[in-house]
């Protein structure tokens, strides 16, 4: 690993700041604890695996008022930053001085964290910069926010506020692809390195799959055609919507083929259905009859050795997403060798090249994504290529031992070496 023998020298205090900690920072953490490191981590919300931190969590006692609704996105960032920002003070007290802080910016929890250290070197994870237009917010017409274009650009501007905060201070960025790198603006963009999270792909691998049996009396055994679709949450982002609008052509064409939709029925981005309902319940009822029950199945969410059992019963996986965030699951999907059905935006294009790594089809174009699927459920001799080529190209790019996770940990390394960012604004 590049740096260990440096690294052996001196152990480091590492702090990490995330709303629902571990989040993105899992492997990380455990592997700067594995060497010795001390790793500290500040939270609203925790549970589960610590990966070697020592986790605080911090209550924030107050709560948003009722001022101006544009501001109150904003109030609450700040409300949270003044909550973080005294459990850091009694860090301090305690004689705690990290070396670096690796903080996800986006709920204001590090808002005032270069105050209480500013000799340390402060990270942001940089997941998404909002924009009012050529982003998430206009892709998709038919979801479009009721609201014009300048208060458009006005609300975008003031959700990015508490991230800009931070760029005067920040030594350095980070983020998983070029995509969410690049909506940035300079000149934090020149600071962002772009490193995946990473895949164990030793754990996340093609493998013999077991029959699974469900509450409904349901059995999907190896050797079924079945489509499979994962969202944490099944909405429009993920475009829920496209996928069911395929879905009848699909079934008609494969008369043996089902479709498994792993995910909660939800709300998680954008807004929820006027009718208080969730999307999925939403689209299916738009379809009705034209959807056959019995060959579409709701999983709810699984625990993970359930879900990467899915994938190795998959025939065809089919991840869509808007330009935005790019979900673990595609990588995951890749991975354990599944060809890969994906919609042509900005995210899935740096990891499915179409006709190589996975095939691409118009997010907005349910029309295409059946001709896509029925084209690849009958040709096998494709998808075993595609499967494999998926996976070697996750192994190459965004392998935890050997790429993603060496990378990470370099990446520290630097930020200890490097004197810490001076000259920011004191008042």
């Amino acid at each position: 690993m590049a740096g260990d023998g440096e690294r052996r020298d001196k152990t480091m205090r590492i702090l990490f700041v995330h709303q629902n900690f571990p989040g993105q920072f899992r492997h990380l953490s455990r592997m700067l604890a594995a060497r010795g490191d001390t790793v500290v981590a500040l939270a609203m919300n925790a549970a589960g695996d610590p990966c070697g931190a020592r986790v605080i969590v911090t209550r924030a006692d107050r709560v948003t008022g009722a001022g101006h609704p544009w501001a109150r996105d904003f109030d609450t960032k700040v409300i949270r930053g003044e909550a973080t920002l005294h459990t850091a003070l009694r860090l301090r007290q305690e004689g705690f001085v990290p070396d670096v802080i690796v903080a996800h910016p986006g709920w204001g929890d590090t808002l005032f964290l270069k105050d209480v250290w500013p000799e340390a070197r402060l990270a942001i994870y940089c997941e998404f910069f909002y924009r009012a237009v050529g982003g998430d917010h206009d892709f998709d017409p038919e979801f479009a926010p009721k609201e014009t274009a300048i208060e458009a650009r006005i609300r975008m501007r003031l959700r990015n506020l508490p991230q800009r905060l931070h760029f005067d201070v920040a030594d350095a960025g980070i983020a998983p692809t070029h995509f969410q790198a690049d909506g940035y603006p300079a000149p934090i963009r020149d600071r962002i390195t772009v490193i995946h999270d990473g895949i164990d792909t030793d754990a996340v691998a093609p493998g013999p799959a077991r029959a699974m049996r469900f509450p409904d009396g349901r059995v999907l055994t190896p050797g079924d055609e079945i489509v499979t679709f994962v969202s944490r949450t099944l909405e429009p982002y993920r475009g829920i919507h496209v996928l069911l609008r395929a879905w009848p052509a699909i079934q008609r064409a494969r008369p043996t083929a089902r479709l498994v939709v792993v995910g909660r029925k939800g709300t998680g981005y954008g807004a929820a259905p006027p009718d208080g309902s969730d999307w999925a319940s939403v689209f299916l009822a738009e379809m009705g009859a034209a959807i056959d029950p019995a060959r579409v199945l709701f999983t709810g969410p699984l625990g993970y050795p359930s879900y990467l059992n899915i994938l190795r019963l998959s025939s065809l996986h089919v991840y869509l997403t808007y330009p935005f965030v790019l979900s673990w699951s595609l990588l995951e999907a890749m991975a354990t060798g599944c060809a890969v059905l994906g919609s042509d935006t900005a995210p899935v294009r740096e990891f499915v090249r179409d006709g190589d790594t996975g095939l691409l089809t118009p997010f907005l174009d349910p029309a295409a994504l059946a001709m896509r699927a029925i084209g690849a459920l009958a040709d096998a001799p494709l998808r075993r290529r595609l499967g494999t080529a998926a996976r070697a190209h996750v192994v190459a790019t965004a392998d935890l031992r050997t790429v993603a996770g060496p990378r990470q940990v370099e990446w520290v390394d630097s930020l200890a070496r490097a004197a810490p960012r001076t000259g920011f604004p004191t008042v």
